[in-house]
């Protein structure tokens, strides 16, 4: 791949709308605390009436450049108890609203900007962060504003949190060294921290594939300081990672070697082990025999002549020396061009690095995709993370892919696998709940309870009316016997239920738990009673108890026939639901009955009813197909047709009577009604 097919990037993409990746929060340490910024600063930003008494003429030019600083100073905005712009509760309750409005929350900031009001300004841009952390632009807007206003600090807080929220954002590191240089760069020991600074950049995004501006920035800053040598390590470091411009960093490597001398841009044990190997090799170093002795006085004395190799730029020394460091380097390079040409694709694939709340283009999905799956089977760990980290950035509302990172993390950091769930619940998917519920899962694998409660808390106040949600809640109390906690999640549930099918549905819970956890059917009939008196014409909670009748050795007959009266004798029953019961009823007299003439009369009262139930279907146009279909619908899956040829007692004899049962009660209905049915 030749150098002039690759082009920087230089894509102009709105401040608003870009961010770089997020990384692991370990890499971004701060440089130092503000604290100590501002006592390095303090003596020249003071004002002149702090100044001591200058006791001499330097002491004097000082003290009238540092009065002369604190003038340029833009005046700050004041941070006394202002009242409030006047339209700012207006913006902020369309974002309260809906945290997820985007555009709100850009007419809040931008109101709030032009206002000028430094606590409204703050509260707002916090409350933008703490959603959309991923928009470099408004990190640099913060940042700026604080400047304006005077308070370089709170600038450098904002710039510390910016690239700790989004530590692979290459333009928001270039702006935050450019802003501790302008306003620190004068400081005795300024050197030394932005060097820091810049190592703490290149630590958090030098290997991300479009990294080079970066690099290039901390090279020129090294150049200026006449640290060549540093400009040499800072080559190596980088001609082995696959960037976009690798071509041109060798290009550059080489010129940087080419144009100075070797002891100046080597470390001492290269440069004596390079010379070395050369004088060995006799490489253009040894002097030819054949040519005459220079004229007498030409040459100084042993001790007093320059060291004309070391000086000398076209020497065949400096010159064998040159062609060694590139030719090693060389080999790095092509390592890194193979590395590069296997991403090159899925690199021109990205394009949408930056985070947006619109939907991202299936092609970009897939290729994401591609691109993750690739770099797991054949990168390092380094690697695959920065790439995760790049990809969270443009798919940060894709739960999938917060799935894949945490999955991927599982074998290699716990500790990683709860801050990639962390970051996607509390920040990017705070109403998703299928995510908080695999954390939950992972957070009780790993023995963490308190962590689960929390997680499962705050997504009930978020999603207050989802049923598995509570659920989760309650299954995570019972599997830690806490026996209490779950009596009172399903007892709340209950009484808080906005509608009487949700307190039914949980009411069926409560007395499951009795009658299976606790072994106390008892109370699992008094919970199911209880409701019946609030919910009469829900079918489910006759059956459930028409279920706890049958988990003794043998049901008792008058308490089973009783609930069956109860349905039948309802006036809030539908007749659906009636001539399902009713043949319950008959199915079971049948199976267990001791009495004939009960038998009899039950099925005489059913066929009655069937009949009733079936004329009146047909005078409004409806078959038993349609009898049926509502059945159902009113909580039963037990079939309300073919009754008359199931039970044709009036047929000859009795061994005409098909005895099999419908509804097999041995197996409680209850362990499918929670399939598919949540609560509306």
């Amino acid at each position: 791949m030749e150098d002039e097919e690759i082009s920087i990037h230089t894509e102009q993409i709105d401040p608003e709308l870009d961010q770089e990746a997020t990384a692991v929060e370990e890499i971004a340490t701060p440089v130092e605390t503000v604290e100590e910024m501002e006592q390095e600063t303090s003596k020249e930003t003071e004002s002149t009436g702090d100044l001591q008494k200058p006791e001499s003429p330097q002491e004097e030019e000082k003290a009238e450049i540092a009065t002369e600083e604190v003038e340029k100073t833009p005046s700050p905005v004041k941070e006394k108890e202002d009242p409030p712009p006047k339209e700012l509760a207006k913006y902020w309750k369309v974002v309260k609203d809906n945290t997820s409005d985007f555009t709100g929350w850009t007419y809040l900031l931008q109101y709030v900007e032009q206002e000028n009001h430094l606590k409204s300004a703050r509260e707002a841009f916090d409350g933008f962060f703490n959603r959309y952390p991923y928009c470099y632009g408004y990190w640099k807007k913060y940042a700026d504003f604080e400047k304006r206003s005077g308070n370089l600090s709170k600038a450098c807080e904002v710039f510390e949190r910016g690239t700790r929220a989004t530590a692979l954002s290459i333009d928001l590191w270039i702006n935050y060294i450019n802003f501790y240089s302008d306003n620190f760069g004068h400081a005795p020991d300024a050197k030394e921290k932005i060097r820091s600074l810049f190592e703490k950049a290149i630590a958090a995004a030098g290997t991300e594939f479009r990294s080079d501006k970066l690099w290039d920035m901390y090279i020129t800053w090294e150049k200026e300081q006449k640290s060549l040598k540093n400009v040499t390590a800072l080559y190596d470091r980088l001609l082995a990672i696959p960037t976009q411009l690798y071509s041109h960093h060798f290009d550059q490597f080489k010129e940087h070697i080419n144009s100075n001398l070797p002891k100046d841009v080597l470390t001492i044990d290269e440069f004596l082990q390079i010379r070395s190997e050369i004088v060995a090799s006799n490489e253009s170093v040894e002097p030819d025999s054949t040519i005459d002795d220079a004229p007498p006085g030409v040459e100084a004395p042993p001790g007093e002549e320059e060291p004309t190799s070391s000086t000398n730029k076209s020497d065949p020394e400096n010159i064998a020396i040159r062609e060694k460091v590139i030719e090693v380097r060389k080999e790095v390079f092509r390592q890194t061009e193979e590395e590069v040409s296997k991403r090159w694709a899925f690199e021109e694939g990205v394009k949408r690095p930056y985070f947006h709340v619109k939907p991202l283009e299936r092609a970009q999905l897939k290729n994401w995709r591609e691109y993750l799956d690739f770099e797991i089977e054949n990168g390092s760990h380094e690697r695959v993370v920065v790439l995760f980290e790049r990809c969270m950035i443009a798919t940060a509302l894709y739960e999938d892919f917060w799935l894949k990172y945490a999955k991927y993390l599982e074998p290699h950091s716990k500790e990683g696998v709860s801050a990639v769930f962390r970051r996607a619940c509390e920040i990017h998917l705070p109403k998703k709940p299928n995510i908080h519920l695999q954390w939950a899962a992972y957070e009780e694998q790993q023995g963490n309870i308190d962590e689960v409660r929390r997680i499962l808390k705050n997504l009930s106040g978020a999603l207050p009316d989802l049923a598995m949600v509570t659920l989760r809640r309650i299954s995570v109390e019972r599997r830690q016997n806490n026996n209490d906690a779950v009596h009172d999640l399903l007892t709340e549930c209950i009484k808080s239920a906005k509608n009487k099918a949700v307190s039914s549905f949980y009411s069926i819970k409560q007395a499951r738990y009795h009658a299976k956890i606790q072994n106390d059917v008892e109370k699992a009939k008094e919970v199911l009673n209880k409701a019946i008196e609030k919910d009469k014409s829900n079918g489910k909670l006759y059956l459930q108890l028409l279920d706890l009748e049958f988990q003794g050795a043998t049901p008792n007959e008058d308490a089973v026939v009783s609930i069956f009266d109860r349905v039948l004798n309802s006036k809030d029953t539908s007749q659906d639901t009636k001539v399902v019961f009713s043949q319950r009823k008959l199915e079971f007299l049948e199976d267990f009955g001791s009495d004939i003439t009960k038998i009899l009369n039950t099925y005489e009262e059913h066929q009655k009813l069937y009949k009733q139930h079936n004329n009146k279907k047909r005078s409004h146009g409806e078959g038993d197909e349609s009898s049926h279909k509502k059945a159902k619908s009113n909580g039963s899956t037990m079939d309300s047709t073919n009754t008359s040829s199931s039970y044709n007692y009036s047929a000859p004899g009795w061994s005409g009577y098909n005895s099999s049962s419908a509804y097999n009660y041995q197996q409680p209905s209850w362990n499918t009604y929670g399939q598919g049915y949540y609560p509306s």
